[in-house]
């Protein structure tokens, strides 16, 4: 038997081997949708900040005034002293930008995921869990362990059929799915989703992590408005321009997770710099329905120039448009090219997708303009 670092070598060699080696790389993002790596500016087509407003000022601003009042770090979990007033009063902010009666703040949008659905199963044991198969790699480690009734994506003929089926004789019944997909940047029928969980009496949990600040109104996300989902987790560090997490739920749902979420209950509280920074992403992003508008036009005419050279877009809406290539060789390659003639458009490989569906994850940021997305219909021929 070889020893564990032989082994853990010998691993990332099949890594390699199979073009699914990853590495960190420094970058920075800057002004008017570029970044800066490897001492090259690109035009950004990877980040997920989608409104711009990782650069604002007013986030840095806020930032360093509530980091002046407040100090830099929180100094213990919530239920020790690590509540500070200014918690809860983005809290209540989150609940009312959402529609909910409350929420409730994490460290990030995997921990939130990872920790609050094992909480919510533990209230119903025995519960049927019924997931679409695209759902983020942060939820099934909510579910480790956990059977999982898989529907095929956004299928909910097939899903009303796997809850006929295994949902019945259940205790209870709950549906997992995301409002946007991160590597498709489709849409769930949350109306329609929400109207078969409430005839099959489950519960509805959605993961609106890409839809935050770019979509509904105001930027409140897809969930928002839609009766019978229970509980809805969002990010601040994607179109909020910062980082960290919420579940905005029922205030009931909120009172379980206090006592019964470890990754809350034995995780130091988000620092006051953060909570400034995403108090001022509150304010700005209802007001922001010109850059949401402008995504949205960006993203039509990125699908319909990426349909004319004949890219599966992967049946996208949104301002995520994938250009699925198929192998990771041909992916990598492609990205490369487009990092040469200045552009960076990642390459999504294996497991974060399926396999021979390894792509081009292009993310549009409210900075890029018609001149950045013509470039790189050229580029791709």
């Amino acid at each position: 038997m070889g020893s564990f670092d032989e082994r853990v070598a010998d691993g990332l060699a099949a890594i390699r081997a199979g073009g699914r080696w990853r590495e960190l790389r420094p970058s920075q993002l800057a002004q008017a949708g570029r970044i800066g790596r490897d001492g090259q500016g690109l035009i950004d087509f990877s980040s997920n900040d989608y409104l711009g407003l990782a650069l604002h000022p007013r986030l840095a601003e806020r930032a360093a005034d509530w980091g002046h009042a407040y100090g830099t770090g929180a100094g213990a979990s919530r239920l020790v002293t690590g509540t500070n007033a200014a918690h809860l009063a983005i809290e209540a902010r989150v609940a009312a930008f959402k529609g909910t009666e409350a929420a409730l703040l994490f460290a990030s949008g995997w921990q939130a995921n990872a920790a609050v659905i094992p909480a919510l199963l533990a209230a119903a044991p025995g519960a049927a869990v019924f997931t679409d198969r695209l759902v983020h790699a942060s939820i099934h480690a909510g579910l480790s362990g956990v059977r999982q009734h898989r529907f095929r994506h956004n299928d909910l003929a097939h899903l009303s059929e796997l809850l006929d089926r295994h949902g019945a004789a259940a205790p209870a019944r709950v549906i997992l799915v995301e409002s946007v997909y991160s590597m498709d940047g489709d849409r769930a029928d949350l109306p329609a989703l929400a109207t078969l969980a409430a005839a099959h009496d489950a519960v509805l949990i959605v993961d609106e992590a890409h839809a935050t600040g770019v979509l509904g109104p105001g930027g409140a996300g897809l969930c928002h408005g839609v009766p019978g989902i229970a509980l809805v987790m969002g990010t601040f560090s994607k179109a909020l321009g910062s980082f960290g997490a919420y579940v905005a739920c029922s205030a009931l749902l909120r009172d379980w997770l206090v006592n019964t979420c470890s990754g809350f209950i034995f995780t130091t509280a988000p620092p006051p710099p953060l909570l400034g920074a995403i108090d001022a992403a509150l304010d700005l992003v209802p007001g922001m329905t010109a850059e949401r508008t402008h995504l949205a036009n960006l993203a039509d005419r990125l699908r319909a120039g990426l349909a004319v050279r004949g890219f599966d877009t992967a049946g996208s809406t949104t301002q995520i448009v994938p250009a699925i290539i198929g192998t990771e060789a041909d992916t990598l390659a492609l990205s490369a090219r487009l990092a040469g003639a200045g552009m960076l458009a990642a390459a999504i490989r294996p497991p974060t997708v399926p396999a021979g569906t390894s792509r081009l994850r292009i993310a549009l940021r409210a900075g890029h303009d018609i001149a950045d997305v013509d470039r790189l219909l050229e580029a791709l021929g």
